[in-house]
């Protein structure tokens, strides 16, 4: 039986709600602080990215450059952008994953899970 006639304690609600909320933003600090990387064309192309998703470098190995096939360097530096940001995302899921369980397992609106 719960105490005050089944009524849950708001009190214990509020506090463990405003410690999810503590460490969600942890979760997220740390994310935007934490690089990944992606790579494309064997690492001639190799972007970085912050955990949140934030391009933060980009390096090209002077062989991926030809002046006449621009195209495929575009191609390498799209590619290795969008395996940093697979990457960025797999270390969101692994960071915010378990708190967006924790509120319910229906997932954090605006976030990609």
């Amino acid at each position: 039986m719960i105490p005050g006639g089944g009524q849950p304690n708001m009190q214990q609600l509020l506090q463990q709600a405003q410690k999810m909320q503590q460490d969600l933003q942890r979760a997220q600090e740390e994310l935007a602080a934490t690089e990944v990387d992606g790579q494309a064309g064997g690492g001639l192309v190799r972007a970085t990215v912050t955990g949140s998703g934030e391009l933060r470098g980009l390096k090209i190995d002077p062989k991926a450059v030809d002046p006449e096939d621009t195209d495929t360097l575009a191609d390498l530096i799209v590619a290795a952008v969008q395996a940093a940001n697979e990457n960025a995302q797999t270390l969101q899921q692994q960071k915010l994953g378990p708190l967006a369980q924790g509120l319910g397992g229906g997932g954090i609106p605006g976030l990609p899970f």
